[in-house]
């Protein structure tokens, strides 16, 4: 009896499975796997190829907890489409960093109701360790399957809870395309040729591809009937056609309200056991403003800070702050030198910051609306050796010659509750830093407005 059920029971195929039983099994599926699968029958064939059925399981698995998959293209675009656009835009989650001059220095790209959204990260001016996000940037498709992207150079709209009300009052709000130059470079824009770009598979090309570039993707064909023009125009300076090409390109750049902008993303925005510095941080200057600080280990073992700032702050762009060449720690017990270092350090912090790893005594005192205390217990796990970055820009200014070798040393002292803190033997204060992103999610977080 118990051979009988046996041999019943793996005879059971994937066909016997009721049909929404199949459809969650094939969510779970890419589309490779799909048109792979579709092969293997008519009833298949059927099945993979039903849009409001398969394609809208495999979008709601996916991203439905993310953003309202129904109300993309006010529901009337094929879910293979809405698939694949998002899929390609999914790459852009997450933090990119500016590159060359402009505004601003630091975006987050994350989902919106039916929309994907960038938001300008700043740190707030309330003398706390609150992150300012101001809208930038918001992405969608158009009823057609079309690309819709706006752009507000000011900060100011509010893209609500349906981009389609924002389209319809765009106000002062810009056209733009988003590029892709491989997986980590993009480049912003603005539209001047219509305010619906490419569909949404195009304008993402080069999005999971290699790192060559998308040829054939709408700016690129633009680019190369510019520059065809450039060279026709310089081979016939006297036609009557080119002086008009020239002066229609004129007018139209000068319509821009938008120069184009390159972005690099930033990859590795937090801490690993291996690698317990990297990622994003921010921590109070010693100008006492709040700064982001992006740490980047590289592959031979040695790590470099950079401070990320909008002019027309002191240290804007891309600066350089420490490295060093070995990331090897001291640990404990640490020598009386060291100790001494470290005690003799005054740690800044917002007046009403939650100091989670620093107990205040009486000797505390606030300047500027900055606390300023130093710690009497050691919760240093590690010590650190790093260099300061003058020794690679300004070297005459690194501690050689006449100066003190000393000056262009400092450590890190890395924390019980793994944050850490990091100083030049040159000062007696340390810059302790915070989290800016937890568990993919921007912590304390304030609207610009409320800055």
């Amino acid at each position: 009896m118990a051979k009988e059920l046996s041999s019943s029971s793996s005879s059971i195929s994937f066909s016997d499975f009721p049909e929404d039983v199949q459809l969650c099994i094939l969510s779970f599926l890419g589309p490779t796997e799909i048109a792979t699968f579709a092969c293997t029958s008519k009833r298949f064939a059927s099945l993979c190829a039903n849009d409001s059925k398969l394609w809208f399981t495999m979008c709601h698995r996916r991203w439905g907890s993310k953003t309202l998959i129904t109300k993309w293209g006010k529901g009337k675009i094929p879910y293979t489409l809405l698939y694949n656009t998002l899929h390609h835009w999914e790459n852009l989650l997450g933090f990119w960093r500016r590159s060359g001059p402009g505004t601003p220095s630091l975006l987050f790209f994350h989902w919106g109701p039916s929309f994907l959204s960038a938001s300008r990260v700043s740190p707030s001016k309330s003398r706390s360790y609150d992150v300012a996000l101001t809208p930038f940037l918001s992405m969608t498709l158009s009823e057609e399957g079309h690309v819709v992207s706006f752009l507000d150079p000011d900060g100011r709209a509010d893209f609500g809870e349906f981009f389609s009300e924002v389209v319809e009052n765009e106000g002062e709000l810009v056209p733009v395309s988003v590029s892709f130059m491989g997986k980590r470079h993009l480049v912003v824009e603005e539209n001047l040729f219509g305010r619906s770009s490419s569909s949404g598979g195009e304008e993402c090309a080069g999005v999971g591809e290699d790192e060559s570039g998308s040829p054939g993707s709408l700016p690129d064909q633009l680019l190369m009937s510019e520059i065809y023009q450039h060279f026709a125009n310089r081979r016939s300076p006297g036609s009557d056609r080119s002086r008009r090409q020239r002066r229609k390109e004129k007018e139209r750049l000068a319509r821009r309200k938008w120069e184009p902008q390159h972005f690099v993303k930033v990859v590795n925005c937090s801490p690993t056991p291996s690698r317990p510095l990297q990622g994003l941080w921010k921590g109070i200057c010693d100008d006492m403003s709040l700064g982001f600080y992006l740490v980047a280990y590289d592959d031979i073992g040695g790590i470099v800070c950079r401070q990320i700032g909008d002019p027309p702050e002191r240290s804007s762009g891309y600066t350089p702050v420490f490295w060093t060449t070995d990331a090897t720690f001291l640990e404990s017990p640490f020598s009386l030198e060291e100790e001494s270092l470290y005690d003799s350090r005054i740690h800044l912090q917002p007046d009403n910051g939650i100091h989670e790893q620093f107990a205040l005594s009486d000797d505390d005192v606030v300047v500027n609306g900055i606390q300023q205390f130093q710690l009497s217990d050691n919760v240093v796990n590690r010590i650190l050796h790093i260099s300061s970055s003058y020794d690679l820009v300004v070297p005459d200014l690194a501690g050689s010659g006449t100066m003190n070798p000393r000056t262009a040393e400092g450590r890190i002292w890395q924390y019980q509750n793994g944050t850490f803190g990091f100083g030049f033997l040159r000062d007696n204060f340390a810059i302790d830093m915070k989290h800016i992103v937890h568990n993919g999610c921007i912590v304390d977080t304030v609207n610009s407005s409320d800055d």
